[in-house]
């Protein structure tokens, strides 16, 4: 079994850590210490405890016993080498008491209880402590440390409770006495730092034990130390340094007391000044890293380097002696900000002026290519007509609007893109086009008006059935995701369909088959893939995942499978006759597998054993079927780069999560996370739901997985230890704050330490605030819903901790109560035409079991909600979590739509919001943290998605995305211009005077119809096409720039192109005949006649060469690269040494890509 957390209660109300001892205490001259051991009559008994049995009833002989005995049977035997832990009693739900006779006195006492194959819940009152009930998982012992239990009259009672209660072991141990007069002395000189401690020494102390913690953090024990020396001096220290110490007493036993009170040392001289601050830090990247550099400071020891990510607090990320230091550590992928401070006997300096040094990488993600997808919708005003501005548009993008052909728009469209037509009708036809230096292109085809706010996509409901039990089922649509699965742009649906008998783990029963069907959004149905029986149907048991995996522009479809799934080309995966279910309805037995499915044609691509197998159902919490069960899903650029898989099993208990990367062909695992490998502290940290985002800055996705999150590299990057809960929201929520936050919802309260929900830091799991609670807090909502505050507020349900309660916090990004009143905390949208959340809700029945999709604005002046949508006729999804079948930005602008089911499952019913906004942002599936948060939206408990950004009331304009399409994007067809026949001819001309091989031949339209696009020819070879601004009546003019053209003749004309036909010019001759360099000048130094001279080359006017080149005798002894300036003068020079007596021949040569010239030949007569 595995030791639970240990928590210690110094009073009633107080909470703290506390060390255990784990073997039987002998008597002291304290007192004594009193062990029990709680077991079935006849087991072994742990070597210094007492047995105590179920029916061990008190007596005033034996001293100890319960006051009411239990029947002999109430006890299990789990078997196993711990005897105090192996076997327990039972107390009844309504408590048993448990009586020792002790001495007067103050104590600690100790209670294990636990379940080696069960959970268990237990609680207890300690002598008027009240220690509160809490839940331990199957195979963990949990550890009650209760400290000052003050014992009168002689006698301790403890009352044991709880709904499955279990009693391993008491512990009644005699406390140990504190050191006081904890005092330090500091050594601080250029070559020697140093703290002594001294105390008061404790009478009968077997040790001490020294503690330190440096800079907030953690209290780690540094020393150990005889009794009869209470002083110790600790020479692990630094210069400037602060260091808080506390010491406790190690008794006779081997327990230690509670910590003296503390004691806080600087490691400074007083009596010396810090050195001066550095100056002329300098960095840049190099093969080793980031290299930095300053001026040395007079005086000082050594240097403390500070680092941060930029916009965040820095950090000393090394101390060094020298000024210059190499970040061998920095990330190429991360922006670093970098400070250096002077230290010495007398401190630290202030630190210098910061160096920014720029990543060197920047990576690009794969991203899906889609269209503007526009929407039109008749309202009471005209037609409300919005449409996408794209990841990689330029943010002031401009846009034409067209109704039945005729333009719409008097001036382009650059804010908001929607507007309302107040002359269109349903009847209307319109069409969108992008506007690009004046020229203009379609955006769209052409495009209906929904006659009201709402599509319907037609499903096909599959037939109902009967379980072996004679149980009758039908079906209703579920949950769904989105994907380009034919890669033309428009998003297909991909739906899981639900049978009526779906279960929670938690219940019992047989389910109908779970089936996952694709539609195109005319309702066209591309496929159907029926899970089979060996995959129970439940909100924890399926997680779709739709995503372009593998980077071809189509989306895949990936999920887990077992025997007798039939894919949606009819074949089945692993044996068709198989079935594994139960007589409960579990599935606790057979093979398990993940499945990447072709997404236009739902046939299987790859299968893969599900990692982890399920293997022992017990060691995941329960041997029923529950926990083992509990699976999530997503998807993650764990490179920056490409998109992975990610799926996993458990997180009541045992949580393991595997990346898999797919080639189009084959899955291939990546990393494994496993806490029974990383550690205990990994258990039971999972939500029902993850989310998935850059929370490091590195460019690469971490997992946000519930209480912990774990890096791109399969590594945890921390764990907070507040424990399971049900709601997770992950997004840039403070603007103020650096990096993204998290807000999240907790069930546990020992765990989270009676926080119902936390406001955290995203890169660190730093609690920035939390909402106090003392239940299991089911519902937790963040969004910018109060325009007062800047940042998204934070909510999470109180009073009874209803689903629906409308009572709880309302916190503002910095955790300011704003109202005890709270709205919904189901789902977030943003719906209408500010940059505020809305609040995505239902109208429940309680008997129906399901309720109507609204929408509310919440109102922050009266706290209360208003219903702004109510979308009558549909239903919500999964009982009261009353969720979507699906919520992204599916149409239009960037703001969302909501997809719900029809009452009769017969049509999924997509809504568009018709209210103007001027706000232009690009599509939010274009942000990566939107994207992939509609990608596991459908994940379990169903949650909203978020942006990386912050998006709500004073919000500035966020960057482009750093994505590449993986599929090119359509060039729109030219919107024919004003032009009413066919282009006037255009006159070609040339600047061509020199006649060398570079030149630009201009055309120009002095008169006529103008024309949309201009072809220059060479020689009957078409050269270039440019666009051109259609301003009929006026003039037109465009040109050609030529380069490279050796000497000889070029024809040229150019051919004119608009809707209505071409013209073309008439030919234009260009002669060239000074292509190559002009002829140089050579000429020398050489007149006292010796064998040392130089020789020079002058281009003295003409066409430039890029090249010289010298021969003598007509051997090349200098070659020259030239910069070609037109027809500038040029100069080479070389000078030659060590000729001998005699006559000697130079020539000079010049070229360029178009030929060379040469010198006339020079003789120099060497005499001496």
């Amino acid at each position: 079994m595995r030791l639970h957390r240990t928590s210690a209660l110094l009073t009633a109300a107080a909470l703290a850590l506390a060390a255990v001892p784990f073997a039987a205490a002998p008597a002291s001259a304290a007192g004594q210490d009193y062990l029990f051991d709680f077991e079935c009559a006849g087991n072994p008994t742990a070597p210094g405890y007492t047995a105590v049995y179920a029916n061990t009833a008190y007596s005033a002989t034996t001293g100890f016993g319960f006051a009411t005995p239990l029947a002999a049977t109430a006890c299990r035997d789990r078997g196993g080498d711990d005897l105090a832990l192996r076997d327990f009693v039972l107390p009844p739900t309504t408590g048993s008491t448990f009586v020792a006779d002790v001495p007067d006195g103050t104590y600690t006492v100790v209670l294990r209880t636990g379940d080696a194959i069960a959970t268990s819940n237990t609680g207890a009152t300690v002598g008027g402590i009240a220690v509160p009930a809490r839940r331990a998982d199957a195979g963990v012992i949990d550890e009650r440390v209760v400290e000052g239990v003050q014992v009168t009259g002689g006698q301790l009672s403890i009352l044991v409770t709880g709904s499955s209660a279990r009693l391993n072991s008491i512990q009644i141990l005699q406390p140990v006495a504190s050191p006081t007069g904890l005092a330090a002395t500091v050594t601080a000189t250029a070559s020697e730092a140093s703290v002594g401690l001294a105390w008061t020494a404790v009478d009968g102390a077997a040790g001490y034990r020294v503690y330190r913690s440096e800079a907030g953090g953690t209290a780690v024990a540094v020393g150990t130390v005889d009794p009869a020396t209470p002083h110790w001096t600790d020479t692990d220290v630094r210069l400037a340094e602060q260091y808080t110490y506390a010491v406790s007493t190690i008794g006779a036993t081997g327990r230690e007391s509670a910590r003296s009170a503390e004691v806080t040392a600087t490691v400074v001289d007083s009596a010396v000044a810090p050195p001066a601050v550095p100056t002329g830090l300098a960095g840049a990247w190099t093969a080793d890293g980031i290299a930095l550099t300053w001026s040395t400071v007079p005086g000082a020891v050594a240097y403390d380097v500070y680092r941060a990510r930029s916009g965040f607090d820095p950090v000393v990320v090394a101390r060094t002696s020298e000024p210059s230091w190499t970040d061998t550590t920095a990330q190429v992928t991360v922006d670093h900000d970098y400070q250096v401070a002077a230290v010495g006997p007398g401190g630290r300096s202030d630190s210098s002026s910061t160096v920014e040094i720029a990543r060197s990488v920047q990576y690009v993600r794969e991203a899906e290519r889609l269209d503007r997808s526009p929407v039109a919708v008749a309202t009471d005003g005209g037609v409300y007509v919005g449409w996408r501005l794209l990841g990689l548009d330029e943010q002031d993008l401009a846009f034409h609007v067209y109704r039945d052909g005729v333009l719409v728009t008097s001036t382009p469209v650059t804010g908001g893109t929607n507007v309302l037509d107040p002359a269109g009708t349903a009847t209307s036809r319109y069409r969108i086009s992008t506007v690009v230096g004046g020229i203009e292109r379609w955006a769209t085809t052409e495009f209906d008006v929904w006659d009201q706010q709402t599509l319907d996509v037609p499903i096909s409901k599959p037939a109902g059935g009967t379980t072996p039990a004679g149980e009758a089922y039908t079906y209703r649509a579920n949950d769904a995701s989105i994907g380009d699965v034919d890669g033309d742009g428009q998003y297909e649906i991909v739906l899981k369909w639900d049978p009526t008998n779906s279960k929670d783990n938690s219940q019992a029963g047989y389910t109908g088959n779970v089936y996952v069907d694709a539609y195109e959004l005319d309702g066209t149905q591309l496929w159907r893939i029926d899970l089979g029986r060996n995959i129970r149907a439940g909100a924890h048991y399926t997680q779709l995942q739709v995503f372009d995996l593998n980077g071809d522009g189509k989306a895949e479809v990936a999920m887990k499978t077992a025997d007798a799934t039939v894919d949606g080309a009819g074949t089945v995966i692993g044996d068709a006759a198989a079935d594994f279910r139960n007589a409960t309805g579990y599935v606790l037995a057979g093979p398990e597998f993940l499945t990447v499915f072709d997404g236009a044609t739902g046939a299987a691509i790859d299968t893969v054993d599900y990692t982890p197998a399920r293997g022992n159902v017990g060691a995941w919490g329960d041997t029923y079927g529950n926990r083992v069960d509990r699976f999530l899903a997503g998807v993650a650029y764990l490179d920056g780069q490409h998109p992975s898989l990610v799926v996993s099993r458990g997180y009541y208990t045992r949580a393991v999560i595997v990346a898999y990367d797919f080639d189009g062909t084959a899955l291939t695992s990546r990393w494994t996370f496993d806490s029974d490998v990383e550690g205990s502290q990994y258990r039971g940290q999972g939500n029902h739901n993850l989310s998935v985002a850059d929370v490091d800055g590195d460019q690469k996705d971490e997992i946000v997985f519930g209480s912990m999150t774990i890096d791109d590299n399969g590594k945890a990057l921390y764990t907070t230890g507040l424990g399971h809960g049900d709601a997770l929201h992950v997004s840039d929520l403070d603007p103020s704050h650096p990096g993204l936050e998290v807000f999240a919802a907790h069930e546990d309260m020992a765990s989270s330490r009676n926080r119902g929900a936390t406001y955290r830091d995203a890169a660190t799991g730093a609690v920035l605030w939390s909402i106090p609670a003392t239940r299991d807090t089911g519902r937790a909502a963040a969004g910018d819903i109060d325009p007062r505050h800047l940042g998204a507020e934070g909510w999470a349900v109180g009073g009874d901790a209803a689903w629906n309660s409308p009572v709880g916090e309302l916190r503002t990004a910095k955790g300011e109560l704003l109202s005890t009143s709270i709205p919904a905390a189901n789902f977030l949208t943003w719906w209408d035409g500010d940059l505020l959340r809305e609040i995505g809700d239902h109208d429940y029945s309680d008997a129906a079991g399901v309720g109507v999709p609204t929408i509310e604005k919440w109102n922050w002046e009266t706290s209360q909600p208003e219903e702004i949508y109510r979308a009558t006729g549909t239903l919500t999804n999964n009982s009261t979590k009353g969720n979507p079948t699906l919520q992204a930005d599916l149409f239009g602008d960037w703001r969302e739509e909501i997809v719900t089911r029809l009452d009769d499952s017969s049509a999924l019913r997509i809504a568009t919001t018709v209210d103007l906004t001027d706000h232009r942002l690009r599509t939010l599936q274009s942000d990566p943290v939107y994207r992939l948060g509609v990608s596991w939206q459908n994940t379990a408990y169903n949650q909203p998605p978020h942006t990386s950004y912050y998006l709500g009331e004073g919000m500035t304009t966020p960057p482009a995305p750093s994505i590449a399409y993986t599929q090119p994007l359509p060039v729109g067809d030219r919107v024919p211009g004003p032009a009413t026949a066919a282009p006037g001819k255009g006159v070609l001309s040339s600047d061509n005077w020199d006649g060398d091989g570079t030149f630009k031949v201009s055309m120009n339209l002095w008169w006529g119809q103008n024309a949309q696009s201009v072809t220059f020819y060479e020689n009957g070879v078409a050269l270039a096409t440019q666009d051109l601004v259609d301003a009929t009546p006026n003039a037109q003019s465009a040109a050609l720039q030529v380069a490279g053209r050796t000497n000889g003749t070029y024809v040229y004309t150019a051919v004119l192109t608009n809707q209505h036909g071409s013209t073309t010019t008439s030919p234009l001759t260009v002669t060239v005949n000074k292509a190559n360099p002009a002829t140089p000048v050579l000429s020398h130094d050489n007149k006292d006649g010796d064998g040392t001279y130089t020789l020079t080359t002058n281009l003295w006017w003409g066409t430039n060469a890029t090249e010289y080149r010298l021969y003598e005798d007509g051997v090349l002894i200098d070659t020259q690269s030239l910069v070609a300036n037109g027809f500038n003068a040029q100069q080479a020079v070389t000078t030659v040494t060590g000729r001998t007596v005699g006559t000697h021949v130079y020539r000079a040569e010049l070229s360029n890509p178009q030929g060379s010239s040469s010198s006339p030949e020079v003789k120099v007569k060497v005499t001496r």
